[in-house]
């Protein structure tokens, strides 16, 4: 019992240092406290309602708000909260948040001889100690009605790292839950779960790089700049600062600051003059160039701005950020190496920094180590498991290591909060293809296409097999030869072709594509793919001559370099259309069995992601229509 009360103690400290940081504007320090609350009792509607004044937006102001009002349908705080934010229709039995503040001028308009006379507990009351107690509980109620002001929308924009030490392999769910709790949203709840209420601990934003100190004069005014900051209010940061600047005129890193803030806005014009006044002030000053080179490549990718990052850290060697941005720099000039030997050094003046480890890994995905590759990006997810890009990029090279299933998962956390990303819905489509769930895959590709219908070719041959395998033979045609439009010379495109014709019986065009397709082939796999095709179109061509030309052509291939039901197939056929002497039966009709497709993907061991598709079809002795459950087969 003891030991509860204690607990309760505890927890009833950090609530109201929670609130303690509200009343002061630092909001993290209070998410922090009040998510550190909510792991040992997520049913509690209060710290749901004081969270909702402590994140970030909108959308996770209305999931704290709702998930209050689910385990209190009667809370009439979160019922006011969700209706100022739009999430509820507004109630006449809901009354506005009380402000708890008497009308002092209704009093003094009253005479003398109308006032009540005071007695019983309103004379208790005009006792001085009762009189500050009211004081305290008054101001409470201000706070309350202060920090709900904080309901109304408002967007933040600042970088975080953690100290977390990278476990294993990361296991994503496209819908998981925070903390194990039970209670679910309110149906108006819009958006996912905010991926911050699933990390183990909240994470403490980088402090900037350059600390000045300020004067005494100017510290309340720069004080309001950093909540506008944290926030993303760029033009009020803006302005604060530009009245600090006339507080401290000879600062240097004020203007640079007001450079960040017009950069964050994507004004790139007003923040390179913002970076030069900067230097006119400080031309020793290093951050300003780096600034410069920022502000550059917002106008032109392509400016040459290598000798800004030298400036920048000839005069400042221990500012990571340049070695960062150099970097990408390289990356984007495919130099994979030079970016390397600057995340070396970022790495020791930022360790931990999972944008480091996210770099590592695109830079080892040029240099087609993938193994490495994996290993950095998974770093960075273990680091910050709120960045997005980490999970796209996971995605991508998990299908290229063949790790389909993984890829889904980090894939679909990925579009859940970016669903504009055609990019990733391709990519998804893709993943859901590898693994057979055909109509998955089509519906991902289809949304990839309706955002970008001219872009991401190279996926163009698994929307056709999608579409070929679920039967749907026109759109198949159609989408394979987009695909090979893309690429005339994949001999995956024209296997593809091959056999949407032969299903849709056009056997003459399936002839003209297999030639074609015969003159691609390299391998002997690729060889036993031809040979198998062209007898079965020669067969319903009435060539069977042809036909047993082909099928004794594929029987003298290794048998490594055909599935086995592809070898029992070619020796069934013959034995139907042949006679022990190996000649015609005059006047006895061959007979054609229908193929059993069989799809799957040969990858280079590069990251690069476009596809290199073998296709091995199995062929029923029995005379069926095309199965379309096909069945892998390891790969030379």
């Amino acid at each position: 019992m003891a030991d509860q009360f204690s607990l309760d103690q505890h927890d009833e400290t950090i609530f109201q240092d929670a609130l303690e940081a509200l009343h002061r504007g630092d909001r993290a320090r209070a998410k922090e406290l009040l998510t550190l609350l909510l792991k040992t009792n997520q049913n509690n509607a209060t710290y749901w309602i004081w969270l909702s004044a402590a994140v970030d937006n909108a959308k996770e102001r209305i999931y704290c708000l709702q998930t209050a009002l689910q385990l209190e349908p009667e809370n009439t705080t979160a019922k006011r909260g969700l209706i100022l934010l739009g999430a509820l229709k507004p109630d006449e039995t809901i009354q506005p948040f009380p402000m708890n503040m008497p009308r002092a001028w209704e009093a003094k308009l009253l005479l003398a001889n109308e006032r009540p006379k005071e007695k019983g507990l309103k004379a208790f009351t005009r006792n001085p100690i009762v009189r500050l107690a009211g004081v305290s509980i008054l101001g409470l109620a201000l706070i309350a009605a202060v920090v709900f002001g904080f309901i109304l929308p408002r967007r933040m924009n600042v970088k975080s790292t953690s100290t977390i030490t990278p476990g294993p392999s990361p296991t994503f769910s496209p819908t998981p839950t925070i903390f194990g709790a039970t209670a679910a949203p309110t149906t108006t709840f819009v958006g996912p779960t905010p991926l911050w209420m699933f990390l183990p601990e909240t994470y403490t934003p980088t402090p900037l790089y350059i600390n000045t100190p300020r004067a005494p004069e100017s510290r309340d005014q720069y004080r309001s700049a950093e909540l506008a900051y944290k926030a993303g209010d760029w033009d009020a940061y803006i302005q604060n600062m530009e009245l600090v600047h006339q507080l401290e005129p000879k600062s240097a890193d004020i203007y640079y600051y007001i450079g960040e803030a017009y950069r964050h806005k994507g004004e790139a014009s007003n923040a390179l003059e913002a970076y030069n006044d900067a230097l006119e002030i400080d031309p020793d000053f290093g951050p300003p160039y780096l600034g410069l080179a920022r502000a550059r490549l917002m106008q032109d990718p392509n400016a040459n701005i290598e000798y800004l990052f030298k400036q920048a850290l000839a005069r400042d060697p221990n500012f990571g950020e340049v070695y960062i941005e150099r970097a990408k720099y390289y990356l984007f000039h495919n130099d994979p190496e030079a970016a390397l030997e600057d995340l070396s050094e970022a790495d020791k003046l930022l360790p931990g920094s999972p944008e480091v480890q996210l770099l590592y890994s695109k830079a080892y995905t040029d240099l087609e180590d993938l193994p490495s590759a994996i290993k950095f990006a998974e770093q960075a997810y273990t680091l910050d498991i709120t960045n997005l890009e980490t999970y796209q990029v996971l995605g991508e090279l998990y299908i290229a290591d063949k790790q389909y299933q993984r890829a889904i998962e980090s894939l679909e956390v990925y579009v859940n909060y970016e669903d504009e990303s055609s990019l990733a819905f391709a990519l998804l489509g893709q993943a859901y293809f590898e693994q057979k769930d055909y109509k998955a895959a089509l519906e991902n590709l289809n949304k990839a296409y309706a955002l970008s219908p001219s872009g991401l070719r190279r996926f163009y041959i698994y929307r056709g097999l999608a579409s070929l395998e679920l039967g749907s033979n026109d759109l198949a045609i159609e989408y394979l030869e987009d695909a090979y439009d893309y690429d005339e010379k994949s001999f995956d495109v024209n296997l593809g072709l091959v056999r949407a014709y032969f299903v849709n019986e056009t056997f003459g065009t399936a002839f003209l594509k297999v030639e074609r397709l015969a003159s691609l082939a390299k391998t002997d796999e690729q060889k036993a793919q031809v040979f198998y095709w062209r007898a079965l179109i020669q067969e319903k061509r009435d060539q069977p001559q042809d036909a047993i030309k082909n099928w004794q052509a594929l029987l003298k291939l290794d048998a490594e370099a055909m599935t086995p039901e592809m070898r029992a197939d070619a020796e069934t056929h013959l034995r139907a259309m042949v006679t022990p002497t190996n000649t015609p039966k005059p006047g006895t009709p061959t007979r054609t069995p229908s193929p059993t497709q069989t799809s799957t993907i040969t990858r280079t061991p590069s990251v690069t992601i476009t596809p290199s598709i073998t296709r091995t079809p199995n062929v029923s002795a029995t005379p069926s229509a095309i199965t379309r459950t096909p069945t892998p087969t390891p790969t030379k």
